[in-house]
């Protein structure tokens, strides 16, 4: 059987990891991923995190870059850039970055590209889009943490330290997994109407969607921001007897769980008025000095058998060998042998992924591709109907999901033009209504959520008791007319209610089921309840963010909507495999696997190089110097908390920030003139940095540095996102009215089209069980039978007990 994406052909003019993580989503599906470099070769060939010696071509480079082709051409040669326009003119899709003088010559601009191939998805990946006025402005990854709020985040870290950023370069895989799964999205278009797109992908907005928690619609909608002060999770990452464990709070009831666990009863308070956050806060010492006492796996078996999550954590030397990645074979050994990397994702029952191959060496197919003859893509027809700009439209989804997660995934399918039905129940309403802090003495205090408004609008909202028979029979009679059914509860709830995936086919012989446990549906772990935080520890994420003398601090964010994005491919991959061959699929996309795939460089460097990649501030490998430096002014809490990030991730930057310096003495020294000096003197030059910018505004440090070229940020509160410029001219914030919250800004996806809606918000978050009558009518029933529901507490509007409770 052949893979989704087979003859699918994908001409890759990207460098770094953001561009090779898409199209190795992609060539793992099956697509023919040409991968075009000039005679030096991608850089990535060459870089370890570590800066251990690659001996030619880097492990990173292997698990990125495996199953591609690789074509050199010189950009200066008129028979090479002919080369690159014949592979270009015969495939479906272009990714590129800026990067390499191949894809800067004029003719491969993304534009130019796409002018001349309309048939083509090209997708453009760059720090703030192509267009606007930030869109020739220096960044790194670590100045987009800054200018996106994700280095202050939802309350990381904590108020006597700088600001501290998410490790591990997360920004560039979240960018890559953003534009592995919109350039699937505009395949899916172009196969029905045979028109290509100009993807033009933000990173900074892929990071504000994966490192802020709609920041801007709770500030607008509420008055206040989400947290004020930085702050640690508690508990998060602890200290126990003989090493490190990770607890996590989510809701009111796992806190006083918890209480009950360590023994400490009198520490609940359900008529408290405190947050679950405050009131962890306020015992946080007492807590941490019980679980000083107490050994991992007792702490972490407690924890399972109260419900609470939890997990080891992990980093690159100990995650190979944790037992529930060990049963399921999580890990795989890359084809050159000599270390290993995670496998795919997601898993798809009854579909092949492409399993691990090899990388080409450098120009491996270069003679291959000049003998293969010209063969361009027809261009789509002319005379049309209207189109429809919307990829999704026509498809069906019932999302079954709650919290973000799951949410975040469906929510892109309703931008796109999927019809999604949200469904809920009146004893079990989303988890993100209750998580506002809204007292119940508010009228339809259930309706106010942020969170909520910001992950489901465009959808349709139906309330079904599936504990009752009668709210059973109707949510499978509901699955018979779905395309794709969407859950993210633990295995074990959907088995206990009879809604496997062999149960759901029987419904619909084509369904695709994606199911996103947050370990998986087998393993040891398979049962654990799972949040963002904890994927973060078990995957690694949490071990490279904070500082070399404390505990990880936890990212508390990107697990959730980074397996959101990662399920959008995995699904789009099955739609695939449905159109193809008429079958069903099962999707597993595990929270966990998502996170190790994005935490990947950790396990490769220390099974490649045996380094242990650690956790270092805001320091990183990329870039040299690199951090955040306090700057004069008083925030808008009162605080002289005001900070800028600088990273100088070249010889040429280096030479910009000393010009801009005014050319001081002590940057004169001739062994800051490389990366590696200046890493070597990376404590001397942060003492000369933040002595500089201590006098000056952050306003007036970015405009300096910015304007001589030098990647900075103002470090930002989050809800402040809406003050950016470039945002602005992208319209990356739309307005939404509602009909009980304020009218309120909402973030969209982090692309721009030439060829798309003209918004992406088009009706906003359904109220509790808006749609149910209309829904269930569409069913057959009628307004007697709707009355009989409601008496009988199977639907509803608003939160309360539910119907009579029966057996699966």
């Amino acid at each position: 059987m052949t893979a989704p994406l087979d003859g699918y052909v994908v001409v890759d003019l990207s460098t770094g990891v953001a561009g090779a993580y898409c199209t190795k989503l992609l060539a793992d599906g099956g697509a023919d991923v040409v991968k075009i470099e000039p005679p030096e070769g991608d850089p990535l060939r060459h870089w370890s995190a570590s800066g251990a010696d690659t001996a030619g071509d880097g492990a990173l480079f292997a698990f990125l870059s495996g199953g591609k082709r690789s074509v050199v051409a010189d950009p200066v040669r008129e028979a090479d850039v002919g080369l690159v326009e014949k592979l270009i003119a015969a495939a479906d899709a272009v990714v590129w970055s800026r990067g390499s003088a191949v894809a800067e010559h004029d003719r491969f601009g993304p534009a130019a590209v796409r002018a001349r191939h309309p048939h083509l998805v090209v997708t453009s990946i760059t720090s703030f889009g192509l267009d606007g006025p930030w869109r020739d402005r220096p960044a790194t990854e670590f100045t987009l943490q800054a200018w996106s709020g994700g280095a202050i985040g939802i309350g990381r870290g904590s108020q006597d330290r700088a600001p501290v950023h998410v490790g591990g370069q997360v920004g560039d895989w979240l960018a890559g997994a953003y534009a592995a799964a919109m350039t699937l999205a505009f395949r899916h278009r172009a196969l029905r109407d045979g028109h290509g797109e100009l993807i033009d992908l933000s990173m900074l907005e892929a990071q504000i969607l994966g490192l802020t928690y709609y920041p801007v619609t709770y500030h607008e909608m509420l008055g206040r921001p989400w947290r004020t002060e930085r702050r640690p999770t508690v508990p998060g990452v602890a200290q126990a007897a003989d090493g490190l464990v990770a607890l996590g709070c989510g809701t009111a009831q796992q806190w006083f769980d918890l209480c009950a666990m360590s023994g400490h009863d009198e520490w609940i308070d359900e008529t408290s008025s405190l947050t679950i956050t405050e009131q962890a806060n306020l015992h946080a010492d007492d807590l941490y000095a019980w679980l000083r006492n107490q050994n991992v796996d007792d702490v972490r078996d407690l924890a399972s058998a109260f419900r609470i999550p939890n997990s080891p954590v992990g980093n690159g030397a100990n995650v190979t060998g944790m037992d529930h990645y060990v049963a399921r074979g999580t890990f795989v050994p890359n084809p050159r042998g000599h270390f290993v990397q995670p496998g795919h994702p997601y898993r798809l029952s009854g579909v092949t992924l492409r399993p691990p191959a090899p990388a080409p060496t450098l120009g491996e197919h270069t003679e291959a591709a000049r003998a293969l003859p010209a063969a361009p893509r027809q261009a789509a027809p002319t005379n049309e109907s209207p189109r429809d700009p919307l990829p999704f439209s026509g498809l069906r989804v019932l999302d079954m999901t709650t919290f973000w997660a799951g949410p975040s995934c469906t929510h892109a399918l309703a931008m796109l033009g999927a019809e999604v039905i949200h469904l809920e129940s009146t004893p079990r309403p989303d988890g993100t209504r209750l998580i506002a802090g809204i007292p119940a003495t508010v009228e339809q205090w259930w309706e106010r959520s942020p969170i909520f408004s910001a992950l489901n609008t465009n959808k349709l909202g139906i309330t079904l008791d599936f504990q009752t028979e009668a709210g059973r029979d109707l949510l499978r009679r509901l699955i018979a007319t779905c395309d794709v059914i969407v859950e993210n509860f633990t295995p074990r709830v959907i088995d206990q209610i009879g809604l496997d995936f062999d149960s759901v086919r029987e419904l619909r012989p084509d369904v695709i089921m994606l199911r996103m446990p947050g370990f998986g549906l087998d393993g040891p772990w398979r049962d654990n309840p799972a949040f963002a935080y904890i994927i973060e520890d078990a995957s690694g994420l949490s071990w490279r963010t904070g500082y070399p003398d404390r505990n990880p601090y936890e990212p508390y964010s990107i697990g959730d909507p980074n397996a959101g994005i990662h399920a959008l491919t995995a699904v789009q991959l099955a739609l695939e495999h449905r159109r193809r061959t008429g079958e069903g699929v099962l999707v597993e996309a595990a929270m966990v696997d998502a996170a190790l795939n994005v935490a990947a460089e950790q396990v490769i460097e220390y099974t490649a190089y045996g380094a242990l990649l650690q956790r270092d501030g805001n320091r990183g490998p990329a870039a040299a110097p690199q951090n955040v430096y306090k700057v004069s002014g008083v925030d808008e809490f009162g605080r002289e908390d005001c900070w800028v990030a600088i990273a100088v991730a070249t010889d040429g930057q280096w030479d910009s920030l000393c010009e801009a310096l005014g050319r001081p003495a002590w940057a004169a020294d001739p062994a800051l003139h490389d990366a590696a000096g200046r890493r070597g003197s990376h404590d001397a030059i942060d003492e000369h940095l933040a002595a500089w910018c201590s006098s000056r505004s952050g306003d007036d440090v970015v405009e300096t540095l910015g304007d001589a070229g030098v990647p900075v940020a103002k470090v930002m509160q989050p809800h402040r996102q809406t003050e950016i410029d470039q945002l602005t001219h992208r319209g990356f914030f739309e307005r939404v009215e509602h009909p009980v919250n304020p009218t309120a800004s909402h973030s969209t996806l982090p692309i721009r089209l030439d060829d798309g809606p003209a918004s992406f918000h088009r009706s906003p978050a359904p109220l509790l069980g808006q749609h149910t009558g209309e829904l269930l009518m569409g069913l057959g029933l009628t307004d007697d039978e709707l009355r009989v529901l409601v008496e009988e507490r199977v639907i509803g509007t608003a939160p309360g007990p539910g119907g009579r409770r029966s057996t699966a």
